[in-house]
């Protein structure tokens, strides 16, 4: 690691602005990056992450500061313009064309010529060992599409030192990845350390952050909440950083224990055993109760939206098995799961929630139709009827049940969600962050509806990021850290102190 009171860094943004129609997404952010160094940047979803790297990479043009490179002020266009300055990036989907072979993959656009031909010979040669670099032996000829997923990210990383980069961003390079492929990777980034390569590493896993990085800037709501080096700031000083100062605990209201007090039944509705997806979530034993709020707390990639997937049908399970009212069920799509009588609200309203230039009525009975097959359609009168009752019921603010949902505000397209699988009366409600992104009023309006779903015994497994909430409706919580469940406690037994040392792996056992 360098010395930064001696080392002047190879990259430096200061200042940076960035504002989009009324969101400010950075703020006076900024990060400095030295040579022989793999630096981490951490932070929530929603703290300013991408946002930054893409100011960087020149996908947005920031509306204030400063970017620098080897004392140079830089004005990045494009992704074009960033790699010919020397940035490259690698993403966590590698963005190469498996059709090609591994050789042309590391020269596409840039084909070494001899006598105004391509010269393949000395391209495979070149190719070989940029990748022996790399301390990776493959047959360069061969289709990208043979190798893993590892492999091609080893490609995606040839092919940025192809261009000469003298800072190479890795956006989330482990998220499918397993462990012996995580430890060549981070081998690999060692190595480009040592001969004085300017590493930046986004990832959510707190392990890799401490096995891996030298320094750290952690991000939180579009500002650099501080610098770090890795050496000097505990897991736990970590967590707080990132969430914030835990908030002095709200006494549980009338509402709350009404709750409490009706979740007494033992009858489990969903249990899972040794669910699990390679390189995505580790086994997780789950059971979910008749009439009880399930809370999943834990960062952003810990493994709770990957669970929620999973128990949805939404992505496939490689091992492991889910129960449904004691019997074993197989989800090979989310329409198994909805027959099955699960509801999912997912994170991302927008792309796997809300079809936005449909109409209120049409996306409040998409569900109870997948449910019933294209084969009998739901009479339009019947679906009048439930969209009026619903809109009515959740206080839905729209001039009409044939308004399109995208004109809506975003508390609004979520009580339709909500409408959506409560047509169909689920037996269990998976509610994945369905408070992220709209006001107080309407956000306090959707727990009411959470709580009052469980006193007439519906079952919730519920997924916030934020700790307070969890903590606040939740009978029973399990806490997430790096793609596996590692504790499990009832009310009362944690508050937001105590689950802060539990996500950092120095918590309540």
């Amino acid at each position: 690691m360098p010395d930064c009171a001696k080392v002047v860094p190879v990259l430096e943004m200061a200042g940076i602005h960035k504002q989009f129609p009324g969101v400010k997404a950075l703020l006076d952010a900024g990060l400095r990056l030295y040579p022989g160094e793999v630096h981490t940047l951490m932070g929530q979803n929603g703290a300013g992450k991408s946002t930054l790297i893409k100011v960087l990479t020149g996908v947005y043009q920031p509306d204030g500061g400063t970017i620098t490179l080897a004392g140079k002020r830089i004005e990045p266009r494009s992704t074009q313009d960033a790699q010919s300055l020397g940035i490259s990036t690698v993403y966590q989907e590698v963005n190469l064309c498996p059709n090609l072979s591994v050789a042309e993959n590391i020269f596409i656009g840039r084909y070494p010529r001899r006598l105004r031909m391509i010269d393949w010979r000395g391209m495979r040669q070149q190719a070989a060992k940029l990748l022996a670099r790399l301390q990776v032996d493959i047959d360069v000829a061969a289709p990208l599409s043979n190798y893993p997923l590892a492999i091609q990210q080893m490609v995606a990383i040839a092919r940025a030192l192809n261009i000469e980069s003298r800072v190479l961003i890795l956006d989330e390079p482990t998220s499918s990845l397993d462990e012996a492929e995580v430890q060549l990777l981070f081998s690999v980034l060692r190595s480009l350390r040592d001969q004085g390569m300017a590493i930046l590493f986004v990832t959510h896993f707190l392990d890799q952050t401490y096995a891996i990085s030298d320094r750290i800037t952690v991000m939180r709501n579009g500002e650099r909440e501080g610098e770090y080096a890795c050496s000097e700031l505990s897991r736990l000083a970590l967590v707080n950083k990132m969430v914030g100062a835990p908030t002095e605990a709200r006494p549980l209201d009338s509402a709350d224990e009404a709750v409490a007090a009706s979740n007494a039944g033992d009858a489990a509705v969903l249990r899972t055993r040794a669910l699990a997806r390679k390189g995505v979530l580790q086994p997780v034993d789950l059971t979910v109760k008749r009439g009880e709020v399930l809370g999943l707390a834990g960062l952003l990639g810990s493994g709770r939206t990957e669970t929620a997937r999973l128990l949805f049908g939404a992505d496939k399970a490689d091992s492991g098995s889910i129960e449904i009212g004691g019997r074993e069920r197989t989800f090979a799509t989310p329409v198994d799961a909805i027959a099955q009588g699960i509801g999912f609200c997912s994170e991302d309203r927008k792309h796997e929630g809300a079809i936005l230039s449909l109409s209120v009525r049409e996306n409040l009975i998409l569900a109870l139709q997948a449910r019933q097959g294209v084969l009998r359609a739901i009479p339009f009168k019947r679906q009048q009827q439930l969209a009026d009752d619903y809109v009515k019921w959740l206080g839905v603010r729209t001039a009409s049940i044939e308004t399109p949902i995208g004109t809506l505000s975003g508390g609004n397209q979520q009580k339709v969600l909500l409408a959506r699988w409560l047509a169909t009366d689920p037996k269990l409600m998976i509610l994945d962050e369905p408070t992220r992104g709209i006001d107080v009023r309407a956000k306090q309006e959707i727990m009411d509806y959470v709580t009052s779903l469980c006193r007439k015994g519906m079952s919730i497994l519920f997924i916030s990021s934020e700790l307070p909430e969890v903590l606040r409706v939740s009978d029973r919580i399990v806490v997430m850290r790096d793609r596996k469940a590692c504790g499990e406690y009832r009310r009362g037994e944690l508050d937001e102190t105590s689950v802060l040392h539990v996500i950092a792996g120095e918590g309540v056992q």
